[in-house]
């Protein structure tokens, strides 16, 4: 393993291209206009390792350190990494935020938006047969910068009945603070439901949810499984998924890929401020019988700790339920488009500041992935970008909305929100080198945007962590 002192001695590759930006004049249309502006790119890692980003979350609030952890594949889909690392992106110093032990692995993180710490997935430690690492098996934790190894449980377990409020009985994935840093999402799957493999009315199916976190109120539960654990945050489920959805209607059977909504939620057609309020994609079925994704809301209550018709914990066959006042509603209706439902590169849904906005992929008439736009209030669609290229990664907003960061055509990109105007800040790459799609983030000041390339490093390649300044 690498120490901290040795990682902290790795340089750092500076790549400059000069501008050449194409008048518009020349061009066509501004919606279907590409530009080119090089910005200068950086190649922040050289560790003999892997490097994965988060689609979202990466960068310190002050913009000086990006987060990352260490899964050996390209993708990440091996969840095999050991450890959390943050790299300073001028300096180029690295830092071992968090190494996990007894045969766990870690992976998957990001920055608080205010302060520095990190949450990020920990897997089971003394991993046995019946409990090895899986979507009802892992759990978030949060390590704060200045204590580095030292891991805080986020979410509760309890798998015992009688089930504990503000615990829950699986295992969350992907844990995002909203804008504040304050409330905490995830998705979620249920380890007791996973039991049940066909449908049935007596019980409920291990469906994928979104689930929060709470500050304010710990919860500790009983030490009746080996795999239970207190937890520091209040944590419930934020939507309801059913077995069977009925066609053609706003039943879900699987609610995924969410995102916070506004740095103060958004507002209503009424004037009023729904606060809090994350947006996911949700699959439905259609009246054909096609089962495609389209985007919901959930708006939350200000209290999460009051039951609804049903338990806020669950019980042995019936998922947890959200919170009382909890509203799940659809946002968009895409069954008779030609390329119905959400399209594209895997990708999480992501709000404007303002939240009046929240952007997605999906196929235009000609079948390429596009960027395009909701009114959060009203579920209007805006197609935004008009390019000859699929969008190719996840997408993050700059800090005053005005752009979109992703990659497109083996460049990465920014996407002016007024005018759907594309511009080139890296020249294209051949494959091998191209950016990875699974992140492209804005830094915090707007100044950069943090992405992964496939690199070599003594003679082998890894997936390496570069910047490029946007201008």
């Amino acid at each position: 393993m690498r120490t901290a002192a040795a990682i902290a001695s790795i340089g750092l590759s500076v790549m400059t291209f000069s501008c050449a930006t194409i008048d518009p004049q020349t061009m066509s249309t501004a919606a279907s206009t590409v530009r080119e502006s090089f910005g200068e790119e950086r190649q922040i890692t050289r560790a003999g390792h892997g490097h994965i980003l988060t689609n979202t979350g990466v960068w310190s609030p002050d913009s000086e350190w990006i987060v990352y952890d260490i899964r050996s594949d390209a993708a990440g889909d091996l969840f095999d990494g050991e450890r959390i690392e943050m790299v300073h992106v001028r300096s180029g110093e690295a830092r071992i935020l968090y190494t996990a032990k007894n045969g766990a692995n870690c992976g998957v993180a990001t920055f608080h938006p205010r302060d520095h710490q990190v949450a990020f997935i920990l897997g089971p430690e003394n991993p046995t047969s019946d409990w090895q690492y899986g979507p009802t098996h892992r759990q978030g934790v949060i390590v704060d910068c200045q204590t580095p190894g030292i891991a805080r449980n986020l979410d509760a377990r309890n798998l015992t009945p009688p089930f504990t409020p503000g615990a829950l009985r699986g295992g969350s994935h992907v844990h995002v603070w909203d804008s504040a840093g304050d409330w905490v999402s995830f998705t979620y799957e249920d380890h007791l439901l996973a039991q049940f493999k066909t449908p049935g009315a007596d019980h409920d199916l291990n469906q994928r949810n979104i689930g929060i976190s709470v500050p304010g109120k710990q919860v500790t539960v009983p030490s009746a499984h080996s795999r239970n654990h207190d937890g520091n945050y209040f944590t419930v489920l934020a939507t309801r998924t059913v077995a069977q959805p009925k066609p053609g209607s706003d039943e879900i059977s699987k609610a995924f890929e969410e995102g916070w909504i506004g740095t103060n939620g958004y507002l209503r057609t009424d004037g009023t401020r729904q606060r809090r309020a994350i947006a996911f994609q949700g699959q439905v079925v259609t009246t054909k019988g096609e089962t495609i994704s389209e985007i919901f809301v959930a708006d939350l209550p200000e209290d999460v700790t009051q039951s609804g018709a049903s338990p806020l914990e669950g019980t042995e066959r019936r998922m947890p339920a959200p919170p009382r006042g909890t509203v799940q509603r659809r946002l968009t209706f895409t069954a008779d488009r030609k390329f119905p439902g959400i399209q594209g590169k895997r990708h999480w849904l992501r709000a404007s500041p303002d939240g009046s906005k929240i952007a997605c992929l999906m196929r235009d008439d000609t079948g390429v992935s596009q960027l395009w736009l909701v009114a959060t209030a009203t579920g209007e669609l805006r197609q935004l970008t008009r390019n000859p290229w699929d969008v190719g990664s996840t997408f993050t907003f700059s800090a005053d909305g005005s752009s979109i960061a992703h990659v497109m055509d083996n460049s990465v990109c920014m996407t002016d929100v007024a005018t759907g105007v594309t511009t080139r800040l890296t020249p294209r790459n051949a494959d091998e080198q191209a950016p990875r799609p699974e992140a492209c983030v804005f830094a915090p000041d707007g100044r950069a945007i943090a992405f992964v390339r496939r690199l070599s490093s003594g003679g082998v390649v890894f997936n390496q962590i570069c910047t490029v300044s946007v201008r």
